[in-house]
């Protein structure tokens, strides 16, 4: 008895730590002190002439994100149209060539990984195409496609390939060999043991290639629409770069990384959650 009375008052006090101790708190304004330094550099670095003329000041920058973040739907023609719709034009293309891609990928990845002779014969190909430049793949896909919107698309699938591919492969040929035993001995077919045992067991693997791919995608998509052109980020960066409007390029780079992450986010809680139903089995 005499323990717990000791004991409660030091719950009591670990209960009642000041708030600026929390460490998200203390994240937060680390955050924001950096920030407002590197605002501050900013700006005085244009005022006193140390970046090039070009570079707009800190202040004006604000002010031209907030107009573009205050009315994103506007549409006065091809030419001048709203960044949230670029944004929606760029968000399409990421996702349909990101699920092209991943169509290719889950399915030849298992194929892979359950067959060490595959394996074996895929990997030089993987090896030899996984480091190319999204930019080289530009020319070939107009050569092709003939289309500058499916040109896209195939630049956006081929390099999401490779992450999807190489995780499930690896998730699939290292499932425990003492599930692969319990499927055998209840007499399991083959494509029941891959359904109900492999790929959940390879689930995990499977979302982390994934999610590697969605931010490849996401990268990809800028550069592949600064040549393709039509409507979408990369597009609106080269056009704002050619009129010398500089603070609009860098309203876009922050639209660009604040969807990067919420893009990451969402394929990490799919993670999390496949990740929670395999130790819950």
């Amino acid at each position: 008895m005499a323990n717990s009375s000791l004991a409660e008052p030091r719950s009591l006090t670990k209960l009642q730590k000041p708030w600026f101790k929390n460490q998200n708190v203390q994240a937060s304004l680390l955050f924001l002190l950096l920030l407002a330094v590197v605002l501050l550099v900013w700006e005085l670095g244009v005022q006193y002439q140390i970046f090039s003329p070009v570079m707009p000041a800190a202040s004006r920058t604000i002010v031209d994100f907030f107009g573009w973040i205050a009315d994103p739907f506007y549409d006065n023609g091809p030419n001048d149209k709203g960044i949230g719709l670029h944004l929606f034009a760029s968000l399409q293309r990421v996702l349909l060539g990101f699920l092209l891609g991943s169509a290719i990928a889950i399915p030849l990845g298992i194929l892979i990984g359950l067959s060490q002779v595959v394996s074996k014969a895929v990997d030089p190909f993987i090896q030899l195409l996984r480091p190319v430049s999204p930019l080289a793949w530009l020319p070939l896909g107009l050569g092709i496609l003939k289309s500058s919107e499916g040109t896209a698309l195939f630049v956006i699938a081929i390099t999401s390939v490779w992450a999807t591919l190489i995780n499930t492969k690896f998730g699939v040929s290292n499932v425990s060999s003492d599930y692969l035993n319990v499927a055998r001995t209840l007499g399991a077919s083959r494509w029941r043991t891959v359904w109900k045992v492999i790929l959940p067991a390879a689930a995990p693997n499977i979302v982390a290639g994934l999610r590697i791919s969605i931010g490849i995608s996401w990268l990809v998509i800028v550069a592949a629409e600064m040549i393709v052109g039509g409507t979408g980020l990369g597009s609106f960066v080269w056009a704002e770069w050619n009129n010398l409007n500089v603070t609009s390029i860098i309203t876009a780079i922050v639209v660009i990384g604040l969807t990067g992450i919420c893009l990451d986010r969402l394929l990490g809680l799919l993670h999390s959650w496949v990740s929670f139903g395999q130790r819950t089995q």
